[in-house]
């Protein structure tokens, strides 16, 4: 039951404060089937982000891709339509870049109203070293003919179900760009798996959506890509829109760029008086982070957070602040802002499907010489209807639901979704697993 789409962002600084994780040296599973892994806080204290840190969004299981029997097909309105092995690839100058890549989910958890999809808090992101080939000399190559528009990108990836195949296009301007690259690399080592091996599209400043993994074939057309997840999916309003509005996706615009943003990665809630280091991470689009600023009073007044580590065009920016505190409930804030001038708002963007979140983040703070842990929230269970485990579950397993808090009329659209997926339930049963549903993962 996982989400079609996703969109823009929330919060009233000055009158919320957002939960925070607890951290941990191992990823946060929103999802184990397929698979969604979400970065703890700690990986914002680190420049390059380790790739068992690394965040992994999967719309559908990984593939196995053997690289002996793997090619990469350019097609479409070329001159020469080409076929390249990996070895092929590697013989084009190789090129490396530091970016950052953002699930465009980011941060939905806490848009307000809620809305169902992968619930991601802060880490949905990481900061890579990325190595491969420009993707313009690959287009170059095969000779893109006089009226191109777009690239459509497509893996090895299988859809679930009757979901459609997740293919994505990117402007030929984007991808004529030197630093729009084909990788095989992160960090030094060849891509896992899970974060797309063999070749995955990297759009440096744009939103992971437009990073297609397990890359196989590119088409240049020379029209508007009508597929699913370019005319449906990944699409947010052109224009701000009144929390808890209907927008048609042809009312709507790609997601592509991604926004200003910055994380408080430390204190995570708690601290003893005296010095604390207030510390984290800023990153922006195609646009460097350029200052942050933190806020120990609310937003009341702000100060300027020393930035650290290499300045990259695409890579994040650590940054830190030193705070005198004394015993008391703070609520602190970060605040980044760009090279184009552009900060974090302090209160949301709404969109439909929660994408681009980027609020100007505010982290309650207890400074204290003992810690209060306060304890984990459990919902009552309930006994599974009859056909909830083969409606529900064929396809992933029950983390994708947990995680939602969703009204009774949205579980009865995901249903709707899950059923036009290829999911299977008799009218009793679909009434009783939307009962089920909205009692056990409700708001």
């Amino acid at each position: 039951m996982s989400p079609i789409s996703r969109r823009h962002l929330f919060l009233t600084a000055a009158a919320a404060v957002l939960p925070r994780f607890a951290g941990g040296a191992n990823p946060i599973v929103r999802s184990a089937r397929p698979e969604d892994l979400e970065m703890p806080l700690d990986g914002f204290l680190e420049f390059l982000t380790p790739v068992d840190q690394f965040f992994v969004r999967s719309h559908v299981y990984a593939p196995h891709v053997e690289l002996s029997e793997w090619n990469l097909k350019v097609d479409g309105i070329v001159n020469q339509p080409l076929t390249l092995g990996m070895a092929d690839l590697k013989k084009l100058p190789r090129v490396e870049i530091v970016s950052v890549l953002e699930c465009a989910g980011n941060g939905r958890s806490f848009y307000e109203p809620h809305m169902a999809g992968a619930q991601w808090k802060f880490g949905a992101v990481g900061n890579g070293r990325w190595a491969g080939v420009r993707l313009r000399d690959v287009l170059q190559k095969a000779g893109v003919k006089d009226g191109a528009k777009e690239i459509l990108f497509d893996g090895a990836d299988v859809p679930l179900g009757k979901m459609p195949d997740f293919q994505r296009t990117i402007t030929l301007e984007k991808c004529m760009h030197p630093d729009t690259l084909l990788v095989y690399e992160l960090n030094g080592q060849p891509l896992t798996q899970a974060h797309g091996f063999p070749l995955r599209v990297m759009a440096p400043g744009w939103a992971g959506d437009s990073w297609v993994k397990w890359l196989t074939h590119i088409e240049v057309l020379d029209h508007e890509f009508d597929g699913f997840w370019m005319k449906t999916a990944y699409r947010h309003p052109a224009k701000p829109v009144a929390p808890g509005t209907a927008v048609d996706p042809k009312d709507m615009i790609p997601v592509s760029d991604l926004n200003v943003k910055s994380v408080i990665a430390s204190p995570d809630g708690w601290a003893a008086p005296g010095k604390v280091k207030v510390q984290g991470t800023a990153w922006s689009n195609t646009s460097p982070v350029a200052k942050v600023e933190v806020s120990t009073d609310g937003g009341q007044s702000w100060k300027n957070a020393r930035l650290s580590g290499a300045k990259t065009k695409y890579g994040w920016r650590l940054w830190s602040y030193h705070w005198q505190a004394a015993p008391g409930d703070y609520k602190l804030i970060a605040r980044a802002t760009n090279e184009a001038g552009i900060s974090q708002p302090l209160s949301q963007e709404w969109n439909p499907s929660g994408y681009l979140w980027n609020v100007a983040q505010p982290c309650a703070v207890t400074i204290s010489n003992q810690r209060v842990t306060a304890p984990a929230e459990r919902m009552p269970e309930t006994a599974q209807p009859a056909g909830y485990k083969a409606a529900c579950m064929a396809c992933h397993d029950e983390g994708m639901m947990r995680q939602q808090r969703l009204t009774q009329a949205q579980w009865d659209r995901e249903l709707n979704k899950m059923t036009g997926w290829g999911a299977t339930m008799s009218p009793e049963q679909r009434a009783a697993i939307l009962d089920y549903l909205a009692a056990q993962f409700h708001p």
